[in-house]
């Protein structure tokens, strides 16, 4: 599993239920411009505002369109071990490639608690096992190196979706446990740095919008091509811009992704409230920006 892995948006309908036939769309396309996996019922496909029963559908949606064209990593973490499980036993059943489940948020379990936590979910399941390493949306710090590499030597987790402020731990685990563990960056400052340092791929919510370009992008680090490499991540910069210092004050980073998608004219959905898309005006303003 290697590649650029959009975390797909998931798309609800103006009236805020799972819109499947927009959502399957949306995803034909990304796997058209090139993406080489999935990451469905991620963060930036709203986990935190689907039932669990919605969250089982999505995933089976998701499964269904790619037909065998790309793998599916499945988000399947939630705050309770046994809701996890669950989950991930169903993203088993349905064909998955692979589980990623979140470090335990709201409540704040002790590091003994979470390698606990994520050792009962690998022994439940068959199904490869991530570790989404994202502190930032959770209650505690992140896993560790050291943290990583014991739980890949158990035959815990088999890989790592690492959303940090930082990239060397990204080489400090490629170091650590070797290419039997999948290593991921997963944010959006850096992906040219973390591809550069032997990154097997990137995950972000930005991939929704620019999955063609970090395509050329990962192959050009791969081709040794940096200089074309920097110019390809320059051409991604404004972009990014758009969400880490956005036109619309006060716009998220899943409503600037529909919004271009709507620009498009491709399929954008809803957020599901409390999140809140752009209106007609802020439209406006984003469509001008580009």
């Amino acid at each position: 599993m290697n590649g650029v892995w959009p975390a797909a948006l998931t798309m609800f309908g103006a009236d805020e239920r799972l819109d499947e036939d927009a959502t399957a769309a949306h995803l034909d396309r990304l796997i058209a411009d090139g993406a080489h996996g999935l990451v469905v019922g991620g963060t930036s496909g709203e986990f935190v505002a689907l039932t669990d029963l919605e969250r089982q559908r999505l995933l089976e949606v998701a499964i269904e369109t790619a037909a065998g064209r790309v793998p599916i990593l499945a988000g399947t973490g939630a705050y309770g071990t046994a809701r996890t499980v669950a989950l991930t036993r169903h993203a088993e059943a349905a064909g998955a490639a692979a589980a990623l489940v979140v470090l335990p948020y709201f409540q704040r379990p002790s590091r003994r608690e979470i390698l606990g936590h994520y050792r009962t979910v690998a022994a439940a399941t068959a199904l490869p096992l991530w570790v989404y390493n994202i502190p930032a949306n959770a209650a505690v710090e992140a896993l560790s190196t050291a943290d990583l590499t014991r739980l890949h030597q158990e035959g815990v987790a088999a890989g790592v979706k690492s959303t940090l402020p930082t990239v060397h731990q990204i080489h400090e685990l490629l170091d650590a446990t070797g290419e039997s563990f999948r290593v991921f960056y997963g944010g959006f400052t850096a992906p040219l740095e973390a591809l550069a340092g032997g990154a097997h791929g990137w995950i972000s919510g930005l991939l929704n919008v620019v999955t063609a370009d970090a395509v050329a992008l990962r192959e050009s680090v791969l081709a040794g091509d940096l200089p074309k490499a920097r110019a390809q991540w320059a051409r991604l910069l404004p972009f990014r811009r758009l969400v880490t210092d956005p036109v619309v004050p006060g716009a998220g980073d899943l409503a600037i992704y529909r919004g271009l998608l709507r620009i498009w004219g491709r399929p954008a959905g809803y957020c599901r409230p409390p999140l809140r898309d752009l209106d007609a005006a802020e439209l406006a303003i984003l469509e001008k920006s580009l």
